[in-house]
């Protein structure tokens, strides 16, 4: 802690100041909120310490969602500030996406004073028993005194490798109470590197196998374990996948490029059978993402094989160098790199072609692509595999609501790249309060909202599960007209400039005002 820092603290320090100093102290200086009064002191502290940028939202869903995206991107776990039970129940959707995407965030859930829980007032609820199912680390701090290293323990939790979610209850009275010392957080341990004995039988898998495939996940996706795994495939002929749904996928013109397994499950069949034995980089044998009638849960081919070669909590860059020696390839010209290459402007109708060629013709480089969009961006991978370098994240949870909020973390990490949000209609009204948020902060984000009116994926849902020529009342339940959206509108009356493409040529107008806008701008496309 340097002297500055000891300078500025108060003879009269309370238990709050105490936790936001630790919170600094600790590398967590970003912190997106949604106080109340139990919260108090903590505000009132954030002025009394200097170093930490608040971010308001006007849901909870906001706040975690923005923390998954500020992990995803920084690598560091930013706080958020919740109020009570009902606080962070409003935001555990976005907690449970978190927690697939393996974010690190440390949560902070204002609770009533302690001597006050035992009166049963009317937000008095189990915070422990709510936070639970969706954090790694809960624990309630007794006291002011304890407050600051039980802030430095969830801090810790928070940076294990993968990210935590760890939930810090504050009590009122544990807030406005006397602190003497601010915590101490210990540096993270080193990443456990792969065994020897890993690296041997997942080269014999690749030497061996007749069909052979390295399927991808978590942090094997930047760019530099992707450059090993196209060496390696270089030298053995295997293919590359990766899951449906990735944290965050390295992508883009001089990057190795990679395909997704499909959401339908025949589909994914089809692409498991070609796929022959696995070797597992940060990730598991693939599964359906709901279990239908007649149709399998498991979707590897059942006479394949899998090798786990690293886990998401082990360093995944490091065992492929050591595959990729052992096969004596790290010398070779990775295989599959994406040729720069962009698609023409597209005139004329609104298609899902057209749009995902203006994404592939507009897109800048170092582009950050927030996915949202379920049935319409299913097929926007090929068409920018050859555009500026990118990074691409998709929802890992499959819990809706997802997508602006992870923009507004995303837009806060990296205030120099361009965020470009690709959201449904049904879903962007999970969350459409980040809207507001991303006015108020002046984040560099583009919204495309793909207005179907309907939640068109649980359309397809329902021949899924085999209801055949679904009635009236099945199909209402799944459609957002009666009235329509007005996207521009909502857009305009929180802060953010807009527009309606009903044609190509008015979305590629559209695309453009939004991509040289320095704040956020949203475009309603009528598909």
């Amino acid at each position: 802690m340097n002297l500055e820092f000891i300078s500025n603290m108060t003879d009269k320090m309370n238990g709050a100041e105490s936790l936001v100093r630790t919170l600094i102290a600790g590398g967590v200086d970003v912190c997106f909120t949604n106080p109340g009064t139990s919260e108090m002191h903590f505000v009132a502290a954030l002025d009394k310490v200097p170093g930490m940028r608040c971010v308001l939202g006007l849901f909870e869903g906001v706040v975690t969602g923005a923390a998954d995206g500020y992990y995803r991107m920084s690598g560091k776990p930013a706080s958020t500030l919740l109020h009570l039970a009902p606080g962070l129940a409003n935001g555990l959707a976005n907690l449970h996406n978190a927690k697939k995407a393996e974010s690190g965030i440390v949560n902070i859930v204002g609770e009533h004073a302690t001597y006050h829980i035992k009166f049963d007032a009317p937000l008095t609820a189990d915070i422990e028993g709510t936070a639970s199912p969706m954090s790694h680390w809960v624990k309630t701090s007794p006291t002011s005194t304890t407050i600051a290293a039980d802030g430095a323990l969830a801090i810790e939790a928070a940076r294990q490798t993968p990210g935590q979610i760890a939930t810090l209850i504050l009590p009122a009275d544990t807030a406005w109470g006397p602190a003497e010392v601010v915590g101490e957080t210990r540096t993270p341990p080193a990443t456990p590197k792969v065994s020897e004995d890993s690296v041997k039988v997942a080269a014999e898998t690749l030497r061996n196998s007749e069909r052979t495939t390295l399927l991808m996940g978590g942090a094997a996706l930047r760019e530099r374990p992707l450059e090993l795994a196209g060496k390696i495939a270089a030298k053995t002929g295997c293919h590359i996948l990766t899951e449906g749904a990735n944290t965050r996928l390295a992508r883009g013109a001089g990057r190795v490029q990679v395909n997704r397994i499909p959401y339908v499950v025949e589909l994914a069949q089809e692409v498991m059978q070609k796929a022959g034995d696995l070797v597992l980089v940060g990730s598991r044998e693939p599964v359906a993402f709901f279990a239908y009638p007649d149709k399998p849960s498991l979707l590897m081919d059942p006479e394949a094989k899998s090798t786990k070669l690293a886990d998401t909590h082990e360093d995944m860059e490091e065992a492929l160098e050591a595959l990729a020696l052992e096969l004596d390839c790290l010398d070779l010209a990775p295989a599959g790199v994406a040729a720069a290459a962009r698609s023409p402007l597209p005139t004329g109708e609104i298609t899902l072609p057209a749009i995902a060629n203006a994404l592939s013709a507009l897109m800048p480089e170092g582009a950050i692509v927030v996915d949202e969009s379920v049935t319409s961006g299913r097929e926007f991978f090929p068409s920018t595999a050859g555009a500026p370098a990118h990074d691409w994240m998709n929802n890992r949870g499959g819990s809706i609501g997802y997508g602006m909020p992870v923009s507004i973390g995303a837009a806060v990490a990296c205030p120099d790249r361009k965020v470009i949000a690709l959201i449904g209609d049904g879903s962007a009204m999970y969350t459409v309060q980040s809207l507001w948020t991303m006015a108020r902060e002046s984040l560099d984000i583009t919204i495309l909202i793909f207005a179907n009116g309907s939640y068109n994926i649980l359309r397809g849902e329902l021949t899924n599960v085999g209801v055949q020529n679904p009635g009236p009342r099945a199909v209402d339940m799944l459609s957002i007209d009666r009235p329509d959206l007005d996207w521009v509108s909502m857009a305009k009356g929180m802060g953010v400039d807009a527009t309606r493409a009903r044609t190509s040529d008015e979305l590629v107008k559209g695309l453009n005002a939004g991509l040289n806008n320095e704040g956020p701008y949203l475009i309603e496309i009528a598909i």
